[in-house]
């Protein structure tokens, strides 16, 4: 499906591809894996011809449908769901064609209309719709009322309604809570066509994927199977090169010290140059070089609270008077791992804002510890930043006491170096603005932890290494996440924020992945707004003219044949003008896909009816010369 030959890519000061070769086959769903920055959204703008590359070629079928998302859709007065459908363009183009197109060849429109179902459209649009979080209320309104964060969900939707020959995603769990990262992993494992995934979710990669992609050195590496399995693969492969090394190494060493001892002893010069030519045509075998991700320093608190850390019996909280949680009653303990499920706007950074003492409660009771300290991190810390201050700056503000080289040092085991302490914010990557708070909110060692979505900005690697450093951390966590394997291996308890209330929820992950599928297959088979189409009264066709010969005269088989054709005339255009309608195929596709059928079916009768007709009058008319 797509081949890559050869490509070589140098910008921005530096070589982003090296002479790279790959072949995707067609089918595949393929994730693109490798560090931040090594460039992997470059290569999709190279694929879209975004970019041109400075040798070798990209080469993929002609014809062939790409699509990407890479921009949110834009704010217009379009309605959700007909934006989303327009996304079909032949099925968009077909429907145009219906009101200007003649009526010989309204039934071959309706004809591939129904080959390509267009008749389902609408059912599969509101059940992607629903998967990624929207509701049966949201279809009819216009697109300009929905933030940045929802129509970036609308153009995921419109990529996959579309279903392309190539399917280019570039992190596409980045703008979606847990619900809709589940949903799409669903999606994605039985996506008909070509798919390439930039992720760092290893669900999706694992789940959704049969290749894995691996970027590095400039190179592209394809590998079967998904991601735990590439890893697997990857590590017996620098198992064996680290091997083969020793035994070249072992080999020159033996053949260089032979050289050594015997080169200049005249009997054995002709054996010593031998030696020498053979250690000369040796292969050179480079030593596994491991990428160091820095650790993630999540101090535990030095002394235990006694238990609860919290309690809340009967609260409600919210804003401007107006509850968004109630009847919150929930107890958290020392060593609770907590995972907040919900879709978005069910209440969990409500929720959080209420734990982290940032939002008062409206009623209710709310018993919490005098000395809790919280650890709160969440998105908008990151988006507050100032973009003109350093790592340095920053620091000086929560360790005002340190000394300059203590800041230097801790900035240095949070993984930001010499080279970048004094970068502006600006100029960090969001991995590396990410990695900068998550541990700053942890310094002062924190009986609780509260996370809203850590790992947006965090490559698969320093996402491992943040489960690790939660996993030896000995307080209290409260995790929102969409990243379903953080989830699973940190949290210990669920509870879901749902119907205005948080409540635990029964059941592991697989238990709520299955809901969630559930759900929007439900959603999307409950009516939408959509006004039903008026029952359409459509005449029958004819029955086919019998085709045998008729018995009586040639003037009574003329007359006979000609009033079959009357019928048959009629009946087609009867259909057509049940056809020409606009509403019929907008309000009600099936009843339109049947009528096209019956169009057919008369056309059929129809030119039957001629044909006989034309042979019963040259038939007569013969018998007339001859009398």
């Amino acid at each position: 499906m797509l081949q890559i030959n050869d490509l070589t890519f140098d910008a921005w000061g530096r070589r982003f591809f090296d002479h790279a070769t790959v072949s995707i086959p067609v089918g595949a769903h393929v994730g693109l894996v490798g560090r931040n920055g090594v460039g992997k959204s470059t290569l999709f703008k190279l694929i879209l011809d975004q970019l041109h590359a400075g040798d070798g070629e990209i080469g993929y079928p002609k014809n062939a449908r790409i699509a990407s998302v890479d921009q949110e859709h834009p704010a217009t007065p379009i309605s959700l769901l007909d934006t989303v459908l327009a996304a079909d363009e032949e099925r968009e183009r077909l429907t145009n064609e219906l009101e200007t197109a003649d009526p010989e060849h309204l039934g071959e429109i309706y004809a591939r209309l129904y080959e390509i179902g267009a008749d389902r459209a609408p059912s599969r649009a509101s059940e992607i719709l629903s998967g990624l979080g929207f509701s049966n209320a949201d279809l009819s309104r216009p697109m300009a009322e929905f933030s940045g964060g929802w129509r970036m969900r609308v153009a995921l939707a419109a990529a996959l309604f579309a279903e392309p020959d190539l399917l280019l995603l570039d992190e596409p769990t980045n703008y979606l809570d847990l619900e809709g990262a589940l949903w799409l992993e669903s999606r994605l494992k039985k996506y008909p066509h070509t798919a390439v995934i930039i992720s760092h979710d290893r669900e999706i990669l694992n789940n959704s994927c049969d290749h894995i992609l691996h970027l590095a050195d400039g190179k592209l590496t394809i590998y079967t199977g998904g991601y735990d399995s590439f890893e697997r693969q990857r590590e017996e492969k620098a198992r064996l090169q680290e091997a083969n090394k020793a035994k070249v190494d072992a080999q020159r060493a033996h053949l260089q010290a032979f050289v050594d001892r015997f080169r200049a002893k005249a009997s054995k010069a002709t054996q010593a140059q031998s030696r020498l030519k053979m250690l000369q045509k040796l292969p050179p075998v480079s030593s596994v070089v491991a990428e160091h991700v820095a650790p993630f320093i999540l101090p535990s608190p030095e002394r235990p609270l006694a238990p609860p850390l919290l309690r809340l019996e009967g609260v409600s909280a919210g804003y401007d008077e107006t509850p968004i949680l109630k009847h919150l009653n929930l107890r958290l303990d020392l060593d609770d791992r907590i995972g907040l499920l919900g879709v978005n706007g069910a209440g969990k950074s409500t929720f959080a804002k209420l734990v982290a003492g940032a939002l008062k409660p409206q009623s209710g009771e709310f018993t919490r510890s005098a000395r809790l300290k919280v650890g709160w991190f969440h998105q908008h810390q990151i988006e507050a930043l100032n973009p003109k201050d350093t790592p340095l700056d920053i620091i000086r503000t929560v360790m005002p006491e340190a000394s300059e080289a203590s800041r230097r040092a801790r900035l240095a085991q949070y993984g930001l170096g010499h080279q970048k302490v004094e970068t502006t914010v600006d100029s960090l990557s969001g991995g590396e603005r990410a990695r900068l708070l998550l541990n700053l909110v942890a310094l002062e060692a924190p009986h609780l932890l509260i996370l809203d979505e850590p790992t947006n900005h965090l490559d698969i690697d320093s996402r491992r290494a943040l489960l690790d450093a939660l996993n030896e951390y000995e307080g209290a966590v409260i995790l929102i996440t969409h990243d379903r394997s953080l989830m699973e291996l940190v949290a210990d308890r669920l509870w879901l924020a749902s119907d205005g209330t948080i409540a635990p929820f029964d059941g592991d992950m697989d238990d709520y992945a299955k809901f969630v599928i559930d759900r929007a297959k439900q959603a999307g088979k409950a009516p939408t707004q959509v006004r039903a189409a008026e029952p359409v009264e459509v005449p029958k066709p004819p029955p086919p003219p019998k085709t045998k010969v008729p018995t009586g005269t040639a003037r009574r088989r003329a007359e006979s044949a000609e009033a079959a054709l009357a019928r048959a005339t009629a009946a087609v255009t009867e259909l057509d003008k049940a056809l020409t309608d606009p509403k019929v195929f907008s309000e009600d596709p099936a009843k339109a896909a049947e009528l096209g059928r019956k169009r057919e079916q008369a056309q059929v009768a129809l030119e039957k009816a001629e044909q006989e007709w034309l042979d019963a009058v040259e038939a007569y008319e013969a018998v007339k010369v001859d009398a």
